[in-house]
């Protein structure tokens, strides 16, 4: 990829923002929502404020989750304005040989808009039934799930419907999207796609796993508010941005509600007659045409509505229709503000005795759901290391006292499940009583945020913590661990605290 400039860069006010009121708005974000990871505010296509809550960072990439549903509807726009695939062609005539045995009348009726759309006619979300094909074959899985309405409607959130719109564009195209996007949407827009996953058959997840960094989605929603135009050159055709981002089929009646706006191909409408891409847990890339304006924020968030609050109440108040007098003062504390954000660390004490005295010791771990066999310490006097046997797997992480410790790891990449992912980690620790060690590990790549109390007594270690968001539990059950024999000073040391 040949090296793509920067977005520009400029100071609030000259694009009718106020400094002041950015202030406000970054400040209510950092005071109201748990977990901001990053943003990236784009006004008449200059960046007039951004900032990364350490230990996040710009070159970051981060999981997008379900916003990877406008990129792969994105693919699919690209396919119909090259006359591959239309909107109106039936989803069986992709994939004559997965359908079931019998096809029934709406299974039938059901195509390409409907997947976009969310309006399959199935009774639930289908995803479950697809990923357990038992050969692995998602699309066969999605076309055996019953579709009991009529395709139309009703609007149902379907994850395995924008898998199939993956597929699609693998077989019209013959490339996965991730190829067959990169010409023609990442390169020119300069996106670096850290990572998408796949499923079991080697096709991209349509309506999950693909990685970018916050700057990056910010330039892919500029691209949909330029009407599909970038430096000069179309890209996407402006008819299919229409389209894809108008409103296709009722999904609420709340009107304080961003999720009952309506729905489009994979991108939500909003209030204030805006629209979106989202993913789970606060990734958004929000677009205000009416103000010329994108919003990118990443996050870790269990309830995403607060955010989109936040940013109607105080960011849409700073925007003006003309540029506003130079504010050099307050411009210079918005800027200092946002290069200094930061997520709280836990309260710490003076390091415990404790410290040296189980370095290097080995618990064996009571049988748990997340199969950690055994854990490790080694401490040293600015943190130390874990090392932990999940399931049949070592993994560790260097952690710090003061700051956070970064480094490559697999621990606790899956919550619930064997880890086996490599990821980017940033750990801190502290003793916040004299036999407890506080583990915070946030993996920088996703929204997880891992925190675990590790107690030690005489002979026994007790392991309890919580995951900030995720699918299923966030709570783990404490796991109770018994010490190896090893140096008997040490363990002299303990019998007489």
């Amino acid at each position: 990829m040949a090296d793509i400039p920067p977005l520009p860069r400029t100071s609030p006010e000259a694009q009718g923002v106020s400094s002041p009121a950015l202030l406000d708005f970054v400040d209510a974000l950092d005071r109201t929502i748990s977990e901001v990871h990053g943003l990236v505010l784009l006004r008449h296509g200059e960046v007039v404020a951004e900032g990364w809550w350490a230990p996040y960072g710009p070159e970051i990439p981060h999981m997008l989750f379900s916003l990877t549903k406008s990129f792969t509807s994105t693919a699919v726009g690209f396919a119909v304005a090259e006359g591959r695939l239309a909107v109106d062609d039936l989803v069986l005539k992709f994939f004559p040989e997965k359908a079931p045995r019998r096809v029934s009348r709406n299974l039938a009726a059901m195509r390409v808009r409907h997947l976009l759309s969310m309006s399959t006619g199935h009774k639930g979300d289908a995803t479950e039934r697809a990923v357990s094909q038992r050969e692995g074959d998602w699309v066969k899985g999605f076309l055996a799930a019953p579709v009991g309405h009529a395709p139309g409607k009703p609007f149902v959130y379907n994850s395995a419907a924008s898998h199939v719109l993956s597929a699609i564009v693998e077989k019209v195209t013959g490339h996965s999207v991730l190829d067959y996007l990169t010409p023609r949407l990442f390169e020119p827009l300069g996106i670096r796609p850290a990572h998408w996953e796949r499923d079991p058959r080697g096709i991209c997840t349509g309506g999950w796993g693909l990685m970018l960094r916050t700057e990056e989605i910010a330039r892919f929603g500029q691209l949909y508010l330029q009407g599909g135009v970038w430096n000069g050159r179309r890209i996407l055709p402006e008819a299919w941005i229409r389209e894809a981002t108008a409103k296709q089929v009722d999904n609420g009646a709340d009107p304080r509600s961003d999720w009952s706006q309506g729905y489009g191909y994979q991108f939500w409408r909003c209030r204030h007659n805006s629209y979106r891409g989202d993913g789970a847990f606060g990734q958004y890339c929000l677009v205000l045409p009416d103000l010329d304006a994108v919003v990118a924020i990443t996050s870790g968030v269990p309830d995403m509505q607060p955010v989109l609050d936040v940013v109607w109440d105080r960011l849409l108040p700073a925007m003006h229709p003309v540029a506003l007098p130079a504010d050099p003062a307050a411009e210079a504390v918005l800027r200092k503000r946002l290069q200094g954000l930061s997520l709280p660390a836990p309260a710490a004490r003076p390091v415990s005795p404790l410290a040296a005295q189980v370095s290097g010791g080995t618990y064996d771990m009571a049988e748990n759901e997340l199969k950690i066999r055994t854990v490790r310490f080694d401490f040293t006097a600015q943190g130390g290391r874990l090392t932990v046997r999940q399931g049949a797997n070592d993994h560790s992480a260097a952690f710090s006292y003061s700051g956070y410790c970064f480094g490559e790891s697999g621990l606790f990449a899956e919550p619930g499940h064997g880890a086996s992912v490599a990821r980017l980690v940033a750990a801190q620790a502290a003793w916040v009583k004299e036999d407890t060690l506080r583990l915070t590990l946030r993996q920088c790549t996703a929204p997880f945020v891992f925190t675990f109390d590790f107690t030690f007594g005489a002979d026994a270690l007790t392991m309890g913590g919580k995951v900030n968001v995720y699918f299923g539990p966030t709570q783990f059950p404490a796991i109770e661990g018994k010490a190896r024999a090893w140096a008997e000073g040490r363990r002299r040391g303990l019998d007489e605290r």
